[in-house]
């Protein structure tokens, strides 16, 4: 089994856990964009206590790659993350986060394939 479909199973399982459904080819999408830095064991993962990182998602992610205006509903909707994968959990995979940030905003359009 290769390693992107290793954390793609992971990723699965995060989902299914929530009682969510999601789209292959965002996933995919997501996956490409974050690139090798997924297979590091510290980069491939969220510290939802570092805020630092939350705001490297929000200028870099929501703002950078997603077009997002900045606005205080950034910062509530990588709270909500944060929440919704656990406050306990430390092994928030990236891209589970960002698939769900990318679904908040419903910008699934960014990682769709032409």
């Amino acid at each position: 089994m290769s390693k992107k479909q290793e954390f793609s199973t992971v990723f699965k399982e995060e989902m299914n856990n929530m009682g969510l459904h999601f789209h292959e080819e965002i996933y995919d999408g997501i996956v490409d964009y974050l690139g090798p830095s997924i297979y590091d064991a510290d980069a491939s993962l969220v510290a939802c206590s570092d805020p630092k990182e939350l705001e490297t998602i929000k200028t870099s992610f929501l703002i950078g790659k997603l077009g997002l205006e900045d606005s205080p509903r950034l910062d509530e909707a990588i709270k909500e993350i944060c929440h919704a994968l656990g406050e306990s959990n430390n092994k928030k995979h990236r891209t589970t986060f960002y698939y769900l940030l990318t679904a908040i905003f419903n910008k699934e359009a960014v990682f769709h394939k032409d």
